[in-house]
């Protein structure tokens, strides 16, 4: 790779301060995202375990004699070290004899079963987690609203241009991958589809070296992929199964489905933000469904751009998906997290962004802007009950559309900004 030809992303501090501050850094997440190409970027020599060359001869190298793969200019890239999981130990070693910091950078596509032979790390190495690109980072949203800015108060009302219900629909099918940017239509579409094949038939036997049943697993996907953006708990995903495809999935086969699945990054389930609040309200505390990228579930659904434009109730919760997707990678980039909200007076927020600072903002998503108004009316009664109870209330409101035109703040003090204009 070129140095001068690789499009920067917002994990790229987060990998700089890691290597300043650590003997060794572990990029994971899902295959496709551009770890490999951000590690690249930032090491200064390399070698690629799964590499095929030679009957995959750096495998076997680092399975025999491990330190002939941590040999070689540093910060010094070991990709896909899952391939030889007793790597991870030796990197810790290796660190704590060196004693200097920013030594090796791993990178992972999966996370290994643990069977006592991994150390934490704990000190040594730093995990940073990479998501599929952002709009921001993939070129597709403007950047000119800043999530910090709104959360500062310094938001100017701007027109931020027309983006049209084709071309978010488009966004969606096509996903953050890198290697997606610049592809027709014809091509982008078929790859998620392509990435979802290769994880149930390979991969997955790969990691645990069990064949496991790929239709089952499939009926699981597409169910998850039917709940996208949507609390749904396993009964009913198991009911869901059982209606559409006539099949039964058993209680532990589940649980192991879903846990591979989070190993494998496929999933990136959105948890409930309720520590925080000292309300008295009980708070439900089940993980929104997500898929890693929104594409995936637009292959699992086999979709095309006229099924979801003529069902635009689907592509309602795929449309959230993408923005709380691109809100996740954000409020991380800027040291903090999201969270969804639920509690058991029917109140809800689609998205919850907490700062480092404490402060945590209500987010309502909205693809068409005739929807602002009851957006904004929900997110000052959500305030407005939470201040009544005594609980922690947001710092900011807003809802996030897909198609308007300006970025404001409404006189009620909700922030309106389009998804395509957003960066951290």
């Amino acid at each position: 790779m070129k140095k001068e030809d690789y499009l920067p992303r917002l994990i790229d501090e987060q990998v700089q301060l890691g290597l300043q501050t650590f003997g060794a850094i572990c990029i994971e997440g899902a295959k496709w995202c551009g770890k490999t190409w951000t590690s690249q970027y930032h090491a200064k020599s390399s070698v690629f375990l799964a590499d095929p060359s030679a009957n995959f001869q750096n495998r076997q190298l680092a399975q025999l004699a491990p330190q002939t793969v941590l040999d070689g200019d540093v910060p010094r890239l070991i990709d896909e070290w899952q391939e030889v999981p007793s790597i991870w130990d030796a990197v810790r070693y290796e660190v704590d004899k060196r004693g200097a910091k920013g030594q090796f950078i791993l990178t992972g596509s999966a996370t290994p079963t643990q069977k006592g032979i991994l150390h934490s790390g704990a000190g040594r190495i730093s995990t940073i987690r990479m998501r599929p690109m952002s709009l921001f980072e993939s070129g597709d949203s403007s950047g000119e609203i800043s999530l910090m800015s709104i959360f500062d108060n310094n938001l100017e009302a701007k027109a931020t241009g027309e983006f049209s219900l084709e071309s978010l629909i488009k966004l969606v099918i096509r996903g953050g991958w890198p290697g997606s940017l610049g592809l027709p239509y014809r091509s982008y579409r078929i790859i998620p589809a392509d990435y979802m094949e290769t994880v149930l038939e390979h991969d997955i036997y790969r990691l645990e070296g069990i064949n496991r049943d790929s239709k089952k697993m499939h009926q699981l996907l597409k169910s998850l992929a039917r709940h996208e953006s949507t609390t749904a708990s396993v009964s009913t995903l198991k009911k869901d199964i059982y209606e559409q495809e006539g099949d039964d999935i058993n209680n532990n086969t589940f649980s192991t489905y879903l846990t591979l699945f989070e190993r494998l990054f496929l999933t990136d389930d959105l948890p409930a933000f309720y520590a925080h609040l000292r309300s008295t309200t009980r708070i439900k505390q089940a993980p929104k469904r997500h898929f890693v990228d929104p594409s995936l579930a637009v292959a699992l659904l086999e979709a095309g751009y006229d099924d979801l434009q003529n069902d635009l109730q689907t592509f309602g919760f795929l449309f959230e998906a993408l923005c709380e997707r691109d809100l996740r990678i954000y409020a991380e980039s800027l040291g903090g997290k999201l969270f969804h909200y639920q509690d058991y007076k029917n109140r809800e927020i689609d998205a919850v962004v907490r700062l480092e600072d404490g402060r945590w903002g209500a987010f309502e998503i909205k693809l068409g802007a005739h929807a602002i108004d009851q957006a904004a009316e929900s997110l000052l009664t959500i305030k407005r009950n939470l201040e009544e109870e005594n609980a922690q209330a947001p710092s900011v409101l807003v809802v996030i559309c897909g198609m308007t035109q300006y970025a404001y703040k409404r006189e009620d003090g909700v922030y309106v900004v389009p998804i395509t204009a957003l960066r951290p």
